[in-house]
């Protein structure tokens, strides 16, 4: 009887045991789990309105992927970068804050550079956040994307550039159609012995023919999108003739999925005087038309001049006829 009541009291006392304990399952700390990203804060002093607030980093080193794709914007207030296969992707992502000081509402692009422990630069990609209201503060993501093995982790992540333009005139985002029908950019440019040359590309997405004939209409302006005077806007390009000959105005239809290009021309010579730097050029494809604000930002030194080319067809390559 003794023996007995021994081995109830034992039996009792070991299921308290377990009842106290629980079961125990694989996670962080326990042999064999495997360790999940960590998300870290981010000092960065940012700029522009815009700061890194946090780094979501995963365990070890970066595995291969594929490069990011298109910007995307959330109503919501968050944007980021989507990426072709997520499976593949780094897992590196890049959370930021934009904080809207100005008056009027605004498009931003945001160039992001994820940083090794060194300072080398990793990878950069850009997001792009849509109608962001005075006086507003929105979030969004952009992740590294691709990754090869052999890159150095990546520990920290920083704000390259930010360009903002109002958001009634930012360009279209791409594949989408303004209600006008059209659709005005800039292209990054080139460069060579001083000489620079951005191209304006003017495409009929709509539904009707479209007719130009001359040059786009230009407003320079400065980083408030004030009036930038005392440039002298050349026709045909006159800054110099390295930029291929002037080219006569002609009438130009472009039927629906057709395009027609221009260009900007100017050296960033700098003699005596002060240099004039242009960020953001408002462009109207003629008389009347939606104006489209780019932002090719003109470093025009102290030449004072800024040559545009007329509106040419585009070949299905971009070329000019």
């Amino acid at each position: 009887m003794r023996q007995r009541t021994c081995l109830l009291a034992a039996l009792a006392a070991a299921a308290l045991l377990l009842t106290a304990c629980g079961t125990e399952h694989a996670g962080a700390g326990s042999p064999g789990a495997s360790a999940g990203p960590s998300r870290n804060g981010v000092e960065d002093p940012g700029k522009d309105g815009v700061r890194i607030t946090s780094l979501t980093l995963p365990p070890g080193p970066a595995s291969p992927s594929r490069s990011a794709s298109a910007s995307v914007d959330d109503p919501a207030g968050h944007a980021g970068i989507s990426v072709d296969d997520p499976s593949k992707d780094s897992g590196i992502v890049a959370f930021f804050e934009i904080t809207n000081k100005g008056a009027q509402s605004l498009t931003y692009s945001v160039v992001v550079t994820f940083m090794s422990g060194d300072g080398g630069a990793m990878a950069q990609q850009t997001a792009t956040v849509r109608d962001v209201g005075p006086g507003k503060t929105v979030r969004g993501s952009v992740r590294a994307g691709h990754l090869p093995p052999s890159t150095p982790r990546v520990t920290r992540a920083k704000v390259l550039e930010v360009t903002k333009v109002p958001a009634g005139e930012a360009p279209a985002a791409p594949g989408t159609c303004p209600a006008s029908g059209i659709r005005v950019s800039a292209d990054e440019g080139n460069a060579a012995m001083g000489l620079r040359v951005v191209g304006l590309h003017l495409d009929n997405c709509g539904t009707r023919d479209y007719s130009v004939e001359g040059y786009p209409l230009l407003e320079l302006m400065d980083s408030d999108f004030n009036a930038v005077h005392g440039i002298t806007i050349r026709h045909g390009g006159g800054v110099t003739t390295e930029a291929g000959p002037d080219e006569q105005p002609r009438p130009v239809t472009l039927k629906p999925g057709e395009s027609a290009i221009a260009a900007l021309v100017w050296r960033n010579t700098t003699l005596s005087g002060t240099a004039v730097n242009v960020p953001h050029v408002r462009v109207r494809a003629k008389a009347g038309a939606e104006p489209v604000t780019v932002t090719p930002h003109l470093d025009l030194g102290t030449t004072g001049e800024l040559g545009v080319k007329p509106w040419t067809r585009a070949k299905a390559t971009g070329a000019r006829e």
